[in-house]
């Protein structure tokens, strides 16, 4: 619906402008500043309001408390700001995309969203989020040059995906459940991702975080994956479930993580995945791990690895090491009490270590390999100390 339509209505409301409540039929555009101050005499606006390509001057949307649809910017190159002094409530969602030179975000009352979707926001650098948003489904951000999410401080979400944000080095949220996923990748160079209260989630995916916090974490139904993150350290003090409805828990390329610990694990029931953390000398970190319903699959440069009350493996079981690996005897055992149902193979010393699908004795036909250090089958891993031609020698002797 076109302003034009819409002023004429509410100027006959007379006096009544701050009681009024104005419904329209689908959208109604703001081609001006004018419209945007003429929507002062709806306290409440039943519909959706967008904000014309063309515009290029600051929007201010006074006296509104909730609009019951949603509220659009698209594709303008022009608009600087974007305020609203009284809007509490979005009931749709908040898109705002392409608007290149938007630099004010100022919504100082605003609580309840139904969703938040922004992307190519490339001069927004901060909000002025008084209340903050409390609520919301879905947070949705990608493309901006926020440095920070101050102002939306969510306790429950459906759907979280922030990416691509260069220059976003704080997350954090009083989050205490998440329903379908969170997503959090490529921003920052020194992103922490802090979640102090977070106690449920169905997925979970973390990549190119700096710090993370999961301390509450009890439950995982779905996935959690960890994937070229920069943090040393990964804690999961209370988390005992992962994967309920068969996700997997996965660690991958993290090249500073050197201390693993998630005690309270007691069950994945997916694929249980450690790979290629080049700094990770030492996997002991998953002491009450019972359980696993896919595969149990790492590699990387480790020395040893145990789980002690391990008595379930239904999936493929493969462990390699480029280092002298001790741990392998136990498995070994497990596997020849029938505790791991699938392909077995444990070696250290392993030229090139890799995965389940690269591995033929796991994944082929034919018996189990046996558990050894040494390996005769595998060509011999010489360690990065025995660089030069007597560092080959010493190696082909044993003497590394």
């Amino acid at each position: 619906m076109s302003m034009k339509y819409l002023v004429p209505a509410l100027a006959a409301v007379g006096g009544a402008y701050a009681q009024s409540s104005c419904s329209v039929s689908g959208t109604t555009t703001i081609n001006s500043p004018a419209d945007a101050s003429a929507l002062s005499a709806c306290q409440t606006f039943s519909g959706s309001i967008a904000i014309a390509t063309g515009l290029g001057q600051a929007v201010t949307i006074p006296g509104v408390r909730r609009i019951t649809g949603d509220l659009v910017a698209n594709n303008n190159s022009l608009i600087p700001s974007i305020s609203a002094d009284s809007l509490q409530t979005i009931g749709g969602a908040f898109i705002l995309n392409e608007l290149q030179i938007l630099s004010t975000l100022s919504f100082p009352q605003l609580s309840q969203v139904d969703s938040i979707q922004w992307n190519a926001l490339a001069g927004l650098q901060q909000l002025s989020f008084t209340t903050g948003v409390q609520q919301a489904s879905e947070l949705n951000i990608q493309n901006t040059q926020l440095q920070t999410l101050d102002g939306i401080n969510l306790a429950v979400v459906d759907t979280v995906f922030i990416t691509n944000n260069n220059y976003l080095n704080d997350i954090s949220m009083q989050l205490g459940n998440i329903t379908n996923s969170l997503n959090i990748e490529s921003n920052g160079g020194n992103v922490s991702a802090i979640f102090p209260n977070l106690i449920w989630a169905n997925n979970m995916t973390f990549r190119n975080v700096s710090q993370i916090a999961l301390n509450s974490l009890v439950s995982v139904n779905g996935s959690l994956g960890f994937y070229s993150n920069e943090f040393s350290s990964l804690q999961c003090a209370n988390l005992t479930t992962v994967g309920s409805n068969k996700g997997d828990l996965t660690i991958v390329s993290n090249q500073n993580l050197n201390n693993v610990s998630f005690p309270s694990l007691k069950k994945v029931g997916g694929g249980f995945s450690i790979q290629n953390n080049t700094d990770l000398m030492v996997i002991d970190g998953f002491s009450k791990l019972a359980t696993i319903t896919g595969a149990f699959d790492l590699y990387g440069d480790f020395t040893n690895v145990s789980a002690p009350a391990l008595n379930e493996v239904d999936g493929a079981f493969n462990i390699q090491s480029s280092a002298q690996l001790s741990g392998c005897d136990a498995f070994q055992k497990l596997k020849s009490g029938s505790q791991i149902r699938g392909k077995f193979f444990c070696n250290g010393t392993v030229a090139k270590p890799s995965g389940v699908g690269s591995n033929p004795s796991v994944t082929g036909s034919g018996s189990s390999s046996k558990s050894t250090n040494t390996g005769a089958a595998n060509a011999m891993y010489i360690p990065t100390a025995a660089a030069g031609v007597m560092g080959v020698v010493a190696a082909l002797f044993g003497l590394l």
